[in-house]
């Protein structure tokens, strides 16, 4: 399977990443990587959790894939058939002492990565939305149907064809809007700012004001281009249509009725992170997007605005709570039925790829044959996340707290390298973690 953060292309991966990269990080420049030192991270990783001597093939394949990259912090969950078989944490992160503790305030301390410790897992978040998305629908509160502009009531005036952008086009990239020729607004905040004449940090609602001020790129659904701004509507959608916050909805709706508590919305600064959260390493600096003070920040800590991201990148979660979240489209649940689940990953209006592959709801889809693959990664400046669900019931996800920025090394390498792990495994563990974690 190969996996980008956009649409599928025919460049080769490395390129593909390059542009990414320039894409969500104009104006960046070099800066120190944040988190554990270099040299720690190309040591023999410390570890914690349980991996079973069946699955060592994954073990093996994540600590090289980190030790080559110099990885600090990463997680590994493996699970099947509804059961967690593998979970683990790899690395060190610091945090600074608290008082009292015997430890000169302000001190910082190592600690280890476990297999519950908090990642920001960028567009892995936008399965949580389609699926809340789909919930909404289920229960009759909402058509996919139905035109953004009916029910955000937005204008479009300064395009007409905003009339043609649905609901399900939204999830399926299919809007109308190319970040390759508008730029992606949910990392322009400078522009955006500048423009409305409005003080840093925007809001959703400015975001929007920008976006629908122009027209749209292409006609809605005659091709399907990667949107994080139409996963950003789809999480005002969820607000609007549900009288809740976006985190509050999927909360309620999605992560407490299969037993996850940690999964929560991330914040921009490193002082606003909850405990168990990871910290996260770039070599780039940005002109910071959540005050006027005009300081240049460490790009994860301020260069973008996290709040921002919510429902298109935003989520914390670890890799256990993904592949578990992750069970809910195995079969009809408490979550969502069997008709909601076929549509998320149904093929849409146009798109498929040449390789046979689509954009569903969330999620990358390709039938194998007997059955359906689907799978995502999620990037963002410190963070790059990869899940996947394959045939006979597997399912796997690998977090790190860093993304491509130098070298030759390609970061989707992880997609074959866990492939052929699962490939290794000549008996399936039946003891089940799960219990372990939640």
């Amino acid at each position: 399977m190969f996996v980008t953060w956009g649409p599928k292309v025919t460049t080769s991966k490395t390129s593909f990443t390059r542009r990414r990269l320039l894409q969500a990080g104009a104006g960046v420049v070099p800066a120190l990587a944040l988190g554990a030192s270099p040299a720690r991270a190309a040591a023999t990783p410390i570890v914690s959790g349980v991996v079973p001597a069946a699955l060592a093939g994954f073990d093996t394949a994540v600590k090289k894939y980190i030790t080559e990259r110099q990885i600090s912090c990463a997680q590994l969950a493996v699970a099947r058939k509804g059961k967690i078989l593998l979970a683990r944490g790899y690395g060190m992160y610091t945090v600074p002492a608290a008082s009292g503790t015997g430890v000169r305030s302000g001190i910082a301390r190592y600690m280890r990565v476990q297999p519950t410790s908090l990642f920001r897992v960028a567009s892995l978040s936008k399965h949580l939305t389609s699926a809340a998305i789909m919930r909404l629908v289920q229960d009759g509160r909402l058509s996919l149907s139905a035109p953004v502009t009916t029910v955000l009531g937005l204008s479009a005036e300064a395009d007409p064809r905003m009339e043609q952008v649905t609901v399900l086009r939204l999830m399926q990239h299919l809007g109308g809007w190319d970040r390759a020729t508008s730029k992606d607004q949910l990392w322009i905040d400078h522009t955006i700012s500048a423009t409305l004449d409005v003080p840093l940090p925007i809001s959703h609602a400015d975001i929007i004001r920008y976006a629908t001020a122009r027209p749209l790129d292409f006609d809605p659904g005659s091709k399907m281009v990667y949107s994080n701004y139409g996963y950003m509507l789809l999480g005002r959608i969820i607000e609007k249509v549900s009288g809740m916050s976006y985190e509050s909805y999927v909360k309620q709706k999605l992560l407490a009725p299969v037993g996850i508590t940690r999964m929560r919305l991330g914040r921009s600064l490193r002082a606003e992170s909850p405990a168990g959260e990871v910290n996260y390493s770039s070599k780039y600096t940005a002109k910071s997007v959540v005050d006027t003070s005009g300081a240049v920040v460490p790009y994860p800590y301020g260069g973008f605005n996290m709040p921002n991201q919510d429902a298109n990148g935003g989520w914390l979660a670890s890799a256990v709570d993904m592949v578990k979240f992750a069970m809910i489209f195995d079969a009809a649940g408490p979550v969502l039925n069997a008709a909601s689940i076929a549509k998320i990953f149904a093929k849409p209006e146009t798109g498929v790829n040449a390789g046979g592959s689509w954009y569903g709801g969330g999620w990358w889809v390709r039938s194998n044959g007997s059955g359906l693959n689907t799978w995502h990664n999620g990037s963002m400046p410190g963070t790059f996340s990869f899940l996947a669900r394959i045939q006979n019931g597997v399912s796997y996800c690998a977090v790190f707290n860093r993304r491509e920025e130098e070298g030759t090394l390609d970061f989707d390498a992880i997609d074959p390298l866990l492939g052929k792990a699962t490939g290794t495994v000549t008996a399936w563990p039946s003891t089940d973690l799960t219990p372990n974690y939640f």
